[in-house]
């Protein structure tokens, strides 16, 4: 679904990516790991098209994204939970949500009913406050609203910053068990994570990027098992699902 190989980019004359390789198949969670300053979200940014190529290849779904405008890749069916939320604090919940449809509003009212119910059985609490103005939630309730309106534009794939952050420990747990879900029901998801341990028990397999690089990939089991992975990044980890 997603193939990126030598990929390099960055802020300017900073070079943030250099020489990244990696897939993403078709139903499956992959999880990328790394300290901070390792380059996890700007290498969301730059599938996101948010933040220019310098060279390399990226494609999606056979295409070539390398050089599309932001604005076209969620089309594509390519979309960004962004890190910290970024809801829409003054519009009401459902409003949120309809806003994330925006790119399937050609299929009708039915079609969006139907998207919207279907977030509200993922996350009943947001069906709870639909009417309630976004900037009155609670960190992990703007969270599922933040996931469930990149559903709703029935994404191939759905990218994900750092959703753990500032929330508490069972609100993470649940936060988790809802994106294994989106995998189990045909979802595919590309998630970034700091909670390394809570990440790679969920995912299929795993990068871990240090300074721009890939120094280590695979199974998810194998690198909850890799001695320097566990020292780096498990050893202080205090969710675990």
């Amino acid at each position: 679904m997603l193939k990126i190989r030598n990929l390099e980019s960055g802020y300017g004359k900073l070079k943030v990516l250099k020489h990244i390789s990696m897939h993403v198949d078709s139903g499956e969670i992959v999880t990328i790991i790394g300290a901070n300053g390792a380059g996890k979200t700007t290498l969301l940014s730059t599938i996101s098209g948010l933040i220019k190529v310098s060279s390399g290849e990226m494609s999606f779904g056979g295409m070539d994204i390398s050089k599309l405008a932001p604005s076209k890749i969620p089309a594509l069916g390519c979309v960004m939970v962004p890190e910290g939320r970024q809801v829409f604090a003054t519009m009401t919940v459902e409003e949120n949500l309809i806003l994330g449809g925006h790119v399937l509003h050609k299929s009708g009212r039915k079609a969006m009913a139907a998207l919207l119910e279907h977030q509200y059985s993922l996350f009943p609490i947001l069906k709870e406050r639909r009417h309630q103005l976004a900037g009155t939630l609670s960190g992990g309730e703007q969270q599922m609203l933040a996931m469930g309106r990149a559903l709703m534009s029935k994404p191939k794939l759905v990218m994900m910053d750092e959703p753990s952050t500032g929330l508490a420990p069972l609100i993470v747990k649940e936060i988790f068990h809802i994106i294994e879900r989106l995998r189990n029901e045909g979802n595919t998801v590309l998630l970034v994570e700091q909670n390394a341990k809570a990440a790679l028990s969920i995912a299929d397999r795993g990068y871990v990027l240090e300074t721009g690089k890939v120094i280590v990939q695979g199974p998810a089991e194998d690198l909850l098992a890799n001695s320097d992975v566990q020292r780096a990044y498990l050893g202080r980890e205090k969710i675990e699902l």
